[in-house]
């Protein structure tokens, strides 16, 4: 009898993997600081803790997955780790919330504030208190920059996310009706569209620096334009790598209709990155 059939909690083993991860930290620390400094091999040692990193997640995501097809998991460490992944989604939430919250305070508040100040008009008399800004002295400097449409890229890469929460849901009906064929393509699918929507968006960042003039030196529109959609993107690639492994994991024949969190945990991730792309495209493209 497997221990998820029973009730017995498993316990793993004490494992080394949590001191690598923080030697890891360490060196990206270490190396991250050298960097910013200017201090040679800085980089050297930032990419050192970044392979360890790695290193440290294959083989720890590795054990768990052996642990999980081994069948000595229960409904009580399922739970667990429903919990685990619900608070870490929470706490992606809340790191979002504070970029659109600083966002929502600079065009709704301190822009319009800037405008109705004498001081202002004193210093940066060519200032104009409408959104987007580049700030008081940047445009009194007759710094120019074009702000990025909603309906170009933007949109597409929207279409692109909406689809691909389509192709990981119908994957996920696959994988409940037991349905690998349908599960491996709908996750290739949205492995593909993962992929091309990171592509357009590096075509877009060139785009803006190289022709537009919007940079991250654009003022705080430039800062708040690149901060949001730059995490963004960043998610996007985590979650694509994430639904790059469901997929090599169901093509080995990982997952049963009843015994997937590990892919509920990946779709619940992806859903998340597509309303927080929704709200970008509103907030920061369209509502300009």
């Amino acid at each position: 009898m497997s221990l998820a059939q029973t009730e017995k909690y498993y316990l793993p083993q004490p494992s080394l993997w949590p001191i690598i991860g923080s030697f890891a930290l360490f060196l990206m620390a270490i190396g991250g600081v050298m960097v910013m400094r200017e201090i040679d091999n800085g980089v050297w040692i930032l990419l050192a803790g970044l392979a360890v990193m790695i290193y440290m997640m294959i083989g720890w995501f590795g054990e768990v997955i052996r642990d999980s097809e081994a069948g000595r998991f229960n409904k009580q460490v399922d739970s667990s780790f429903r919990w685990s992944m619900s608070w870490f989604i929470f706490s992606e939430v809340m790191f979002f919330a504070a970029f659109f919250g600083a966002l929502f305070y600079t065009r709704m508040l301190s822009v319009p504030w800037l405008g109705e100040s004498d001081t202002m008009e004193q210093l940066w008399p060519a200032f104009k208190a409408a959104w987007p800004t580049a700030g008081p002295g940047l445009t009194a400097d007759g710094f120019q920059f074009t702000p990025m449409g909603a309906w170009g890229l933007p949109a597409i890469n929207t279409l692109l996310l909406l689809t691909s929460g389509v192709t990981v849901t119908w994957a996920h009906w696959g994988l409940k009706k037991s349905k690998r064929s349908q599960l491996i393509l709908g996750l290739a699918m949205t492995v593909a569209l993962g992929v091309v929507f990171l592509g357009l968006q590096a075509y877009e960042y060139n785009h803006a620096y190289t022709e537009m003039g919007l940079t991250l030196g654009a003022g705080v529109y430039g800062a708040t334009f690149f901060m949001l959609t730059g995490f963004h993107g960043f998610h996007v690639l985590v979650g694509t790598i994430m639904l790059i492994v469901m997929l090599l994991r169901s093509i080995a024949g990982h997952f049963t209709a009843e015994h997937h969190f590990a892919f509920e945990a990946v779709s619940w991730y992806w859903h998340f990155v597509d309303v927080v792309w929704v709200m970008l495209f509103i907030l920061v493209y369209w509502l300009i």
